[in-house]
């Protein structure tokens, strides 16, 4: 059984869905934007659903309608107390081996976040500009800071979604 979400998770799950989806889809970009609750076969006994997942369109063929075969591209977590080791180390090596080029880790216990570029087979920590703004390799021109993400109250996907669309 999952664990429950707090209210904070939540409302990040919430916010990056929106910067994102509503990115591509304003850039008409005809990849695919999805929430926890859809799988993606890693192999035969693991199916992970990331909190926030991206397929890009080159892979849009492996999207079927109860799970895709193989990672996202980007697979964002939002870490739990209850999903911390499966966050940090089991799905990172999961989405890594699976080829998925970003795995976004958001710790609103630790108000950390962690962007990973998978590069020669294995995770790299991005660097982020200014110390807080990560720019995605896999979806040109979106970016983040994560300053967002710990703020207090949180901003509106929507306010944020206009700041990089802005650019």
């Amino acid at each position: 059984m999952a664990s429950p979400d707090s209210h904070r998770a939540s409302t990040l799950t919430k916010m990056i869905t929106v910067m994102l989806d509503g990115f591509v889809a304003a850039k008409e970009i005809a990849g695919d934007v999805n929430g926890s609750r859809f799988a993606y076969i890693l192999s035969p006994i693991r199916a992970p659903e990331p909190d926030v997942a991206y397929i890009a369109p080159e892979r849009m063929h492996l999207l079927k309608d109860r799970a895709m075969q193989g990672g996202p591209d980007i697979a964002v977590e939002i870490v739990s107390r209850d999903s911390k080791r499966r966050d940090y180390h089991e799905k990172r090596e999961l989405y890594c081996n699976a080829g998925t080029r970003e795995y976004w880790i958001v710790d609103p216990i630790k108000k950390a976040a962690l962007f990973l570029l998978l590069r020669d087979g294995a995770y790299h920590a991005a660097e982020l500009e200014d110390g807080r703004v990560f720019r995605s390799t896999v979806i040109p021109g979106f970016w983040i800071d994560a300053e967002w993400l710990f703020a207090e109250p949180l901003p509106s996907g929507y306010d944020c979604l206009q700041r990089i669309l802005a650019v």
